[in-house]
């Protein structure tokens, strides 16, 4: 992917930062969030959520980005994850919330948006079908997706897979 540096940002008027941050999958409490929960410590690329987080050249005073992410309705019902697992279509909900600052561990600057990068995130979102599948329409085909329609770079999960050697 020419353009991806995957390094610290360095400011650039006017234009809104693009992250990509993981964090531990969600499950039922009990042995299934203590399995997420090692493998997230233990980087398995896999067992991660991937989102993204616009960081605006000019954020509201209350906040300093704001995160994207695509995920079931009920992550930690046990029936939704079997469903899941299973391959068969559970409800999804895309969501966007404020962050007071940024991941400290496991987030990836990859670009800038051009334009109003959160205006793009809400008219993607009100594009995305709902209904989420395991591996064929999850948190990570939506980070990809949202990556390439705020920067036009592709494949965004995978080169960070790479750069990192499988782990994070």
């Amino acid at each position: 992917m020419s353009g991806l540096s995957f390094t610290k940002s360095t400011p650039t008027s006017g234009k809104d930062e693009i992250y990509v941050a993981a964090v531990a999958l969600r499950a039922t409490k009990g042995p299934g969030q203590l399995f997420m929960s090692a493998a997230y410590s233990l980087g398995v690329w896999n067992l991660q959520h991937f989102m993204v987080i616009i960081k605006p050249s000019s954020p509201p005073l209350n906040s300093q980005a704001i995160v994207f992410d695509f995920q079931p309705e009920d992550p930690e019902n046990i029936y939704t994850a079997l469903a899941a697992l299973s391959g068969r279509a559970v409800p999804g909900v895309v969501l966007a919330r404020k962050l007071r600052k940024l991941p400290r561990s496991r987030c990836w600057f990859v670009g800038y948006g051009e334009g109003d990068a959160v205006d793009k995130a809400y008219q993607f979102n009100n594009t995305w079908e709902v209904d989420l599948r395991i591996g064929l329409h999850d948190c990570r085909h939506y980070t990809n997706g949202l990556v390439e329609q705020l920067t036009g770079e592709k494949l965004v999960l995978e080169h960070l897979r790479r750069s990192n050697g499988g782990q994070s």
